[in-house]
């Protein structure tokens, strides 16, 4: 498929522990499930925790002899000496989407990533410490002062996107772990976010609770949409895997189907 056509979903966020990670593997499995042409690309050259995840993956499909949704995966290595405008250029020429899981930190690789990014996905805790990444809120009446140095960086970005081609982007701020905060404190949170949101321009989408499956399925590679070889569901693994449905299609991205997914797992 020609690059014009390819469309880009950048997760970032310079904050570790907010599920950037696992949110990408599930949104890269779940839209090669439904029929999409899918490649991964992972721009942690230290941890490469999305590589990980998907080799154990593979290496499941093997050891078990058994096809689960496979997207294309590389790790991005700048030691190779291929420009990340390359490099994406490639995989554009390969997929029809590409899902790139970006470092927890800023280097110029990851701004060049996000400024190509047609929908950027920031996966936050549900807590005023992971919304500081974007915006400072007021120690007494919890309201946001003034957005923080990642919400400019964003902003940069989609100028430079902007000027490059004309085109948007669509940001996505993920709100993972929900349940897990103290009621009050979540609904200051979700206020405090949704101002800064009309503030700065970005949607904000559900995201995936915290379960314990999470960290049993890594070593597998096995996501929510692998019941079946999970073995029997219980109640918790069915809200979760409901959990990523919704937040696929939160995600608004051109010609999904849906109702694939819904009969996906």
């Amino acid at each position: 498929m020609a690059e014009g056509h390819t469309h880009f979903i950048v997760f970032a966020n310079e904050k570790g522990g907010s599920g950037k990670s696992t949110s990408a593997v599930h949104i890269a499995v779940a839209l090669a499930a439904a029929g999409r042409r899918v490649a991964a690309l992972d721009m942690d050259t230290r941890q490469r925790t999305l590589a990980r995840y998907l080799e154990n993956r593979l290496a499941t499909t093997r050891r078990l002899n058994v096809e689960l949704p496979m997207p294309l995966f590389d790790t991005f290595d700048p030691a190779k000496g291929v420009p990340i405008e390359a490099r994406l250029a490639e995989l554009a020429a390969e997929a029809e989407i590409v899902v790139i899981d970006t470092p927890g930190r800023d280097d110029p690789d990851a701004r060049a990533a996000i400024s190509r990014a047609d929908t950027l996905v920031t996966p936050i805790n549900d807590s005023f410490i992971d919304l500081d990444l974007i915006g400072q809120v007021d120690a007494e009446t919890y309201k946001v002062r003034r957005p923080s140095f990642y919400a400019e960086l964003v902003w940069d970005a989609r100028k430079a996107r902007g000027k490059r081609d004309g085109a948007t982007v669509d940001w996505v701020v993920l709100r993972n772990r929900l349940q897990h905060i103290e009621a009050r404190n979540m609904k200051r949170v979700a206020q405090a976010m949704g101002e800064l949101s009309k503030r700065v321009g970005f949607r904000i989408v559900p995201g995936l609770s915290e379960r314990v499956i999470f960290r049993e399925l890594f070593p597998k590679g096995l996501t929510l949409l692998d019941l079946a070889a999970i073995g029997e569901p219980g109640i918790a693994h069915i809200a979760a895997r409901q959990e990523l449905r919704e937040m696929v299609s939160s995600l608004a991205l051109p010609d999904w189907p849906a109702r694939r997914i819904a009969a996906a797992g």
